[in-house]
């Protein structure tokens, strides 16, 4: 098993810094307001006893991730964002690290409670607490967002709680997937095509089904996607190797080209540069929609940058990956290796 050959340290270069070349950083300054209700609605769910639910609301620091990911939505928008961060990681928690970790069938189960709320809009509010979340989120999405929106917003939920389903199998067979293959199904299980559709909701754009289907926009969506993916990968990979979590493009890179954790790592990180140059090259050939049309998308990619940069910052900042290290410095930071079941 790989676990049995990692080394005790590694070293981590400032990723935020790559990604920066590109994605601007800003800051919501609403973040106190939108963090008050946010919480009172989830601490209503009662998913978590007391204990799970402050640890999983203050080490995740999901307000300081809404602030930094959405700094132009206004309140009302800004808690549906939240809310919709609380919703995806207690949901992935479940299927990461939770009781159905490697459950396959239980997470189709699930899978399938949720798909009800979508087809059924107008039926009661499911009792299973995961579901009940999903309901609250739709409703308040509805409200504001234009059709478009909310078509991509389910048929990417579709595609990511699928995904967990394979993601679940997989671990359930102790799988390492290809480089290759798991960057598609990362694209998937980080949600990114949901994160498109939110992105879109936080300012009630209104953008035409054609723009998203061009070829160009299409690879942007990939790039974006890997941007916020493999910074993932590398800061959250200490804490799933901790747990017996093989499922992380890092352990995939080095089963494939059978290296070691460090060169794996610069591997990846060379990755991520290259990643960046690809998107500012496709940013050069976007084709024009129109005058009213281009305003809008100008306005949905530099929210999507703002997403992505806020959310690799947001890597370094929570306690969820890199617990009791100093991150003031992101130069060539060395990460102490997390022993077993630290978390």
């Amino acid at each position: 098993m790989i676990s049995s050959t990692l080394p005790s340290q590694f070293c981590l270069q400032d990723l935020a810094a790559i990604t920066g070349r590109v994605c601007e950083l800003r800051v919501n300054p609403r973040q106190p307001e939108a963090d008050r209700e946010a919480r009172a609605w989830f601490n209503s769910i009662g998913l978590y006893d007391d204990r799970k639910r402050s640890k999983f609301l203050n080490y995740g620091k999901f307000d300081l991730f809404a602030a930094l990911s959405f700094p132009d939505a206004d309140l009302k928008h800004l808690v549906t964002c939240l809310m919709f961060f609380f919703w995806a990681f207690s949901t992935d928690d479940l299927s990461d690290e939770g009781d159905l970790q490697s459950r396959p069938d239980d997470v189709q189960a699930g899978h399938d409670i949720s798909v009800r709320v979508v087809n059924e809009p107008g039926a009661p509010r499911p009792e299973y607490p995961y579901a009940a979340m999903f309901y609250d989120l739709l409703e308040r999405f509805r409200e504001t967002s234009t059709f478009g929106a909310y078509k991509r917003f389910i048929r990417a939920w579709e595609e990511w709680s699928g995904s967990q389903v394979t993601q679940s199998r997989n671990r359930s067979q102790d799988r390492i997937p290809s480089v290759d293959e798991f960057i598609l199904m990362r694209r998937a299980t980080i949600g990114g095509a949901m994160v498109e559709a939110i992105v879109e909701y936080s300012l009630d754009l209104d953008l035409p089904d054609e723009v998203f289907e061009n070829p160009i926009i299409r690879a942007m969506s990939d790039a974006t996607n890997d941007l916020m993916t493999w910074p993932n990968d590398l800061c959250s990979f200490n804490k799933e190797q901790s747990d017996g979590d093989y499922q992380n493009l890092v352990f995939c890179v080095m089963n494939e080209r059978k290296v070691g954790l460090q060169e794996a790592i610069n591997i990846l990180t060379e990755m991520l540069a290259q990643r960046v140059n690809d998107y500012i090259e496709l940013k050069n050939q976007l084709p024009s929609f129109g005058t009213d049309v281009d305003k809008e998308l100008a306005r949905y990619l530099h929210a999507l940058e703002n997403f992505v940069q806020g959310t690799v910052l947001w890597y370094y900042l929570s306690p969820r990956y890199f617990r009791g290290v100093d991150v003031t410095n992101r130069d060539n930071l060395v990460v102490p290796l997390f022993k077993s079941g630290v978390f």
